[in-house]
């Protein structure tokens, strides 16, 4: 019993990050004007502008690039009375 408890909490420790982590993979594609994309890492979405690489104050870990936003695109919309963009 004790080793299959062990073996199950190094699995879950294991496991954990990969579940817990803020960003994924974009695979390569063509847009339809033709233009390449190529593979990159984007954060996940979670209607919080403040917590993106490109926003003013954050750095991409992947490019160094820091960021350049200081407000969202037009897809977000501002709450009135708080602080929060979503989508």
């Amino acid at each position: 019993m004790k080793k299959a408890l062990i073996t199950l909490l190094a699995v879950l420790a294991l496991a954990t990050p990969a579940f817990a982590q803020g960003y994924h993979y974009v695979q390569p594609y063509t847009r339809s004007d033709g233009t390449y994309v190529q593979p990159h890492y984007q954060t996940n979405p979670d209607r919080s502008f403040q917590n993106n690489w490109s926003t003013m104050g954050n750095v991409n870990p992947y490019t160094g690039q820091e960021g350049y936003r200081t407000q969202p695109s037009n897809r977000l919309i501002h709450n009135s009375g708080s602080s929060q963009w979503s989508y």
